[in-house]
């Protein structure tokens, strides 16, 4: 029996009762040959019996291999869950009238990229991207982001530069997804005509292309220091009237699909 040396016993494994009979057909067959013939074939049977065995626990190892993985993988995405919210949280402590827009806009900016049909993957990262878009607005004085009355070109230049902020906060922090480019070109434009690096068209990530647009709808739909709230007609209509120009036309027809579907903005 030299192919069964060194495997050792297994039969606290064999929990099957289709086994044990298996085991007692192969008995009664090969007593009626040579010992030398019995030998052999039980060994053979016994080595079949052990790769069935071992497949099935491989199986079952497999198994509990992915059970640790998903589980695992679920506590790291709530824990970039959770540092989302600590970064987003830090904005709204300084801009208490953007208090749940970052949110709104992720909230937003996921369901166009639905309506899309973007995947589960990239629909969490527009969503996570959508809740720190605008971080970088912890480095605009608090006198800015408050002021009742229009802004000067000094102010608006300043306001301007908290895209590539932004960038600069997140790039060293390794999201699952390009969170730090979503941010930095979220006020970019079709156009050419956005910031911070005019990009235009195909260049501008299609993930910015949807913030871009859940951004102006819930800004427009919201109170701000300056003006009061527009209302969503009148933000859905600035998008459409835009289309093409300043906004991707099929986030744009995606946009207006989902409100005319029943969309509604999250409340605080």
């Amino acid at each position: 029996m030299k192919a069964f040396k060194n495997k050792g016993l297994i039969w606290d494994n064999l929990y099957n009762f289709s086994l044990y009979y298996e085991v007692i057909g192969v008995l009664k067959n090969a007593i009626k040959y040579k010992s030398e013939y019995l030998e052999l074939t039980i060994g053979m049977f016994l080595e079949e019996l052990i790769g069935k065995v071992v497949d099935m626990q491989t199986m079952y190892e497999t198994e509990k291999f992915e059970e640790a993985v998903k589980e695992r993988t679920l506590r790291l995405q709530r824990s970039i869950e959770i540092t989302i919210q600590a970064i987003a949280a830090m904005v709204e402590v300084r801009d208490p009238y953007s208090v749940g827009h970052q949110k709104r806009v992720g909230d937003l900016a996921m369901a166009i990229a639905s309506q899309m049909g973007l995947s589960e993957l990239r629909l969490e990262g527009i969503k996570m991207a959508g809740s720190v878009h605008d971080l970088g607005k912890i480095h605009v004085p608090v006198e800015i982001l408050s002021k009742p009355g229009k802004l000067s070109q000094i102010e608006f230049d300043i306001i301007k530069t908290h895209p590539q902020v932004g960038f600069d906060l997140l790039k060293h922090i390794e999201f699952p997804w390009p969170i730090a480019q979503m941010v930095l070109q979220h006020h970019e434009m079709m156009d050419g005509s956005g910031y911070p690096q005019g990009l235009k068209g195909e260049k501008i990530m299609l993930e910015a292309r949807i913030l871009a647009v859940a951004d102006v709808v819930e800004a427009m739909s919201s109170h701000r220091p300056y003006r009061p709230a527009l209302g969503i007609e009148k933000a859905l209509g600035k998008i459409n009237k835009n289309k093409g120009r300043l906004y991707d036309h099929e986030v744009v027809d995606a946009c207006l699909k989902i409100f005319e579907q029943g969309y509604r903005l999250p409340e605080d």
